[in-house]
């Protein structure tokens, strides 16, 4: 019984969350947390757009707490909004941007979609970024296309760093599966190396050293066999000069 009441209580949540997506807009809303507290529910909203999310006057916020009540029944349900600064770097609103441009556009020109989305990403400085696409692109057959770029954990406690999401695109063809992985800047990754400015000038003056020494090396091999050349021109020269002597002395006789 027990345990069949903690699966309902993870669904009603799950129901809350999905229900406050639905209704603020898909690609505006990356991600709902539910918390319980003495007062009441705190539900923190994360958003890259706090003013469509508020409404006028707080307008918004007040219908949803009051459908809350009614249909979930909470008690006390207190909504916050937390602003996301930059939404390139959210997984989230980049894999909904995506299946929105491909619901829009098509999946004919999907490639284009997931290209910008990548410059996107990884102008605003990620380290790492990867989308897959999956689904009847642009054929009848179902197939998966990876676009990806920099460096990206996959594996190891340092992947959980990786900000993963997943998304739908319902197009005329069927629905495309959208995965988005982003491994934000500043973060810390035990196994990486970093160079500072004086090792990478010894590193860069070492290089020159031994350019300049294979240079050398290279010039003196050219001379040495320049050399050896003009011997063996003078020793035919002079071999050719014995068998003229040769030949004219004995024609003399």
């Amino acid at each position: 019984m027990e345990e069949k009441k903690f699966v309902q209580f993870k669904k009603d949540e799950l129901g809350v969350k999905e229900f406050i997506k639905h209704s603020l807009g898909i690609g505006i809303v990356s991600m709902v947390n539910l918390e319980y507290t003495p007062v009441g529910e705190k539900i923190v909203v994360y958003t890259n757009k706090p003013g469509l999310v508020i409404g006028r006057r707080g307008e918004k916020i007040a219908e949803l707490t009051d459908i809350l009540k009614k249909r979930f029944k909470l008690e006390n349900p207190h909504i916050e909004i937390a602003e996301i600064m930059k939404p390139e770097l959210d997984a989230q609103i980049m894999a909904d941007d995506i299946a929105m441009l491909i619901e829009r556009q098509g999946t004919i020109r999907f490639k284009l979609v997931a290209y910008r989305a990548l410059e996107k990403i990884i102008s605003s400085g990620a380290l790492g970024v990867e989308i897959v696409l999956s689904g009847k692109l642009p054929g009848e057959r179902a197939k998966s296309w990876r676009f990806a770029s920099g460096y990206l954990k996959k594996t190891g406690d340092t992947a959980k760093i990786v900000n993963r999401a997943k998304s739908t695109a319902k197009t005329v063809a069927g629905v495309v599966g959208i995965k988005v992985s982003i491994l934000p800047p500043d973060v810390h990754i035990h196994d990486q190396i970093i160079v500072n400015e004086e090792m990478k000038s010894k590193i860069r003056s070492n290089a020159l050293e031994l350019e300049n020494q294979k240079r050398q090396i290279e010039e003196n091999k050219a001379i040495e066999d320049g050399k050896k050349k003009t011997k063996k021109t003078r020793k035919k020269k002079s071999e050719a000069k014995k068998e003229e002597k040769l030949k004219t002395e004995e024609n003399k006789k």
